[in-house]
């Protein structure tokens, strides 16, 4: 990573498109459109609103998309969770996202904070 990449927004980027890779697999492959479209939705909105944070007009503004960013990331982790637990999501592509959907969090907590 180069000095001025930002971190947060590289990986809540990656971590959207792992979202996309895994909605569509659970469409096509699991036939399972309810879940996965809420999944899809939570997933890619972390990264969206830490992009919005960036252009934010104020500290204010720039706290609030963050925290926004925050819960739209612990949704994530209710989506998955579910898909784990019924069965969509093996254990090992569950754990594997999920790590990437913990350090996210813990990255913007300590971003908010």
């Amino acid at each position: 990573m180069s000095e001025n990449e930002n971190v947060v927004l590289t990986k809540s980027y990656n971590f959207a498109v792992r979202i996309v890779k895994m909605y569509q697999h659970l469409s096509s492959e699991k036939k399972e459109f309810v879940l996965s479209k809420q999944i899809l939705r939570s997933g890619t909105s972390v990264g969206a609103n830490i992009e919005e944070a960036i252009g934010g007009i104020s500290k204010a503004d720039f706290r609030a998309k963050m925290s926004v960013a925050y819960k739209e990331a612990r949704e994530t982790d209710y989506w998955l969770r579910l898909l784990k637990d019924t069965g969509y999501l093996e254990v090992e592509s569950f754990n594997s996202i999920r790590n990437d959907l913990n350090e996210l969090l813990r990255l913007l907590y300590s971003i908010i904070k």
